[in-house]
């Protein structure tokens, strides 16, 4: 068992691949890669993260209200956790075509509605997949807090590279003609996607880094967060997590909050409430029994907890946000 893998078991990830591009220098694209038909597809989704995996060639970027630039070649990921808006190009001072004015070709695979583009001066090419995984904003929150608008990540050695490579190419030719299971493969190839640029960034995470990916990392304080999402219901205290995890609870704690920025029971309280939270949005479940599933003996002390993370008391949030998505 480690932090990472129940972190991300817990989140639900669902995505696909939609977009299969080729650009040719010279050539800038400025958007947002929520193009309208996925944003359309995802109507529903809490939030959303979108990816770019570079197959072949090199190319700039940087988001567009930021002065970074970062290259990026064959086998790196990039990924836009918040969907910012950005600008990529072989060449950054050359007029940008807004992504929704690309003309697209429909390479099949039905509602998913998979798309080719192919673009640019007739020079050196770039290609790149990209995708996208929906997700629970709430639950999800402690680490994207923990990313920065616009991450790079290089699969570009040993194992990884290949088999991103025939991931995405599997993904490409299941995408242009589906079928049956396609989607949920498609999901799969998009997460492991996910999965494996976040171990490679919890790796390559400097010393000074917090959040939760630095805590992930920590031996002591890593084994702690896997026992509080892999079993969040249980009575868990700071003495019983030093006890597993063979530290003392004063080191423990003072570990935990120097990393995480927060206690551990403060951490294991907002993790329970995100939980349900994810419960009442997308199950009809009675409350009293969301309530015990996350922990609480009690369906008021749930009720007090609840609204003092989410602003409403759970009855009341629910049918908040079934009147957003209808």
């Amino acid at each position: 068992m480690d932090a990472l893998s129940e972190v991300l078991r817990s989140v639900q990830l669902e995505g696909a691949l939609y977009l299969d591009a080729e650009f040719t220098a010279p050539w800038a694209l400025l958007g947002k890669y929520g193009m309208a038909s996925v944003r359309e597809r995802l109507a529903g989704a809490e939030h959303v993260l979108f990816f770019h995996y570079l197959t072949a060639g090199r190319c700039k970027i940087r988001l567009v209200d930021g002065v970074d630039v970062f290259d990026v070649a064959e086998g790196d990921v990039v990924l836009f956790p918040r969907d910012d808006r950005h600008l990529m190009g072989s060449d950054l001072h050359v007029a940008p075509l807004e992504a929704e004015n690309l003309t697209f070709e429909d390479a099949g695979g039905g509602q998913e509605r998979f798309v080719r583009v192919r673009h640019g001066g007739g020079g050196e090419v770039t290609r790149f997949v990209c995708g996208y995984l929906a997700c629970n904003r709430s639950v999800l929150r402690p680490m994207l807090d923990a990313l920065p608008r616009l991450v790079r990540i290089s699969l570009r050695e040993g194992a990884a590279k290949s088999l991103m490579r025939d991931l995405l190419k599997f993904g490409i030719q299941e995408s242009a003609q589906p079928q049956p299971g396609g989607s949920s493969s498609l999901a799969k190839v998009a997460e492991l996607m996910f999965v494996e640029a976040m171990r490679q960034y919890v790796a390559e995470l400097p010393d000074e880094a917090r959040g939760l990916l630095a805590g992930i990392r920590d031996a002591h304080v890593g084994r702690a967060l896997a026992l509080m999402h892999g079993d969040s219901a249980k009575g868990w205290t700071v003495d019983s997590l030093a006890r597993e995890v063979g530290m003392s609870r004063s080191v423990l704690a003072e570990r935990f909050a120097e990393l995480l920025g927060e206690p551990p029971m403060q951490y294991l309280t907002r993790w329970r409430l995100a939980v349900a939270a994810r419960s009442l949005r997308s199950t009809a479940e009675p409350i009293a029994r969301v309530a015990e599933r996350c922990g609480y003996e009690s369906e008021a002390a749930f009720n007090r907890a609840f609204k003092r993370e989410f602003g409403l008391p759970p009855a009341a949030w629910r049918r908040s946000v079934a009147l957003q998505m209808s």
